[in-house]
């Protein structure tokens, strides 16, 4: 099983047509990913060429569902415009949004995030690399051939970077389901959403967190994991090195004193239970030997 996106979702791309969506429609196609049409209402009613499949354009995210029954969408629509089109899934009622996009005002976010819970759309991102359940979908820009092998580990991060990282150092272990949450102020999937879909899905046997400095998400979804999760969970935190009071990386997280630190969130998760690592090899030596302990 997977979480969120499995061999049975049906894909639209929003921004298909443009370079990025193109480029990666054709990848998500080659990891076989159903993707069944794309959106942009300026080229609606023609079609585009992926190797051995044709996908239809069309000029709602409404009439796209209504003609191939998608349950699925990924944004790559540029920021200033990006807000609109989640909204525009969202009122067409499909179920989850992929946000790649980059760059959208914290304002925009703040908008179409609350927007979406509203119309029970669950919303992945933005600045996200998406996520996929190997051998079976692929929705965004995580490189397929990375962990082509389905297994029994579920990721949740917030770098895109690390996704990739820690699906190489476990290749030959596999994953349910790798989710690239985002690092952005606001974000619509949370860590602990995840950790919930995660401990409710039969075939994933134990969870990998990537955090990074900045905020209190992974101090809560320490609370949650003492709490609610019982599968075993290891942890990883970029930042140690990090100076306080700078804003660092995507993720516009300003350290300040004690707060937001790598350390008090490596400290809240080891508290809970987490093991952490101090390095991405490390976190993925930590995860072989719990697995090999379940066994």
């Amino acid at each position: 099983m997977a979480i969120y996106l499995t061999k049975e979702s049906k894909v639209l791309v929003q921004g298909m047509t443009g370079a990025e969506g193109m480029k990666h429609t054709r990848r998500m196609l080659a990891a076989g990913t159903d993707v069944v049409g794309g959106v942009n209402p300026r080229k609606a009613g023609q079609a585009v060429g992926f190797d051995d499949r044709t996908v239809p354009v069309f000029g709602t995210v409404s009439e796209a569902m209504a003609a191939t029954g998608a349950d699925v969408t990924v944004v790559f629509v540029p920021p200033p415009f990006a807000g609109a089109a989640v909204v525009e899934a969202a009122d067409a009622g499909i179920g989850l949004a992929v946000v790649i996009t980059e760059g959208i005002p914290v304002h925009d976010a703040v908008a179409f995030h609350a927007y979406a819970r509203t119309r029970s759309t669950r919303v992945i991102g933005p600045n996200c690399p998406g996520l996929i359940s190997p051998g079976q979908s692929n929705a965004g820009i995580i490189p397929a051939d990375i962990a082509t092998k389905p297994g029994r580990i579920g990721l949740v991060s917030k770098s895109g970077t690390l996704t990739y990282q820690l699906m190489y150092e476990l290749r030959g272990t596999g994953f349910t389901t790798a989710v690239g949450i985002g690092g952005d102020p606001v974000i619509g999937t949370t860590h602990i959403d995840c950790l919930a879909a995660f401990e409710d899905d039969p075939d994933t046997e134990l969870i990998i967190l990537i955090g990074e400095i900045g905020g209190d998400a992974e101090e809560r979804a320490a609370a949650y994991i003492s709490s609610r999760v019982t599968k075993p969970v290891i942890g990883y935190i970029a930042g140690f090195t990090a100076p306080e009071g700078r804003t660092m990386g995507h993720a516009g997280a300003i350290v300040s004193g004690s707060s937001g630190t790598a350390q008090a969130k490596k400290q809240a998760l080891e508290a809970a239970g987490v093991r952490v690592g101090d390095t991405p090899s490390e976190t993925a030596r930590l995860a072989l030997e719990a697995l090999a302990r379940l066994t």
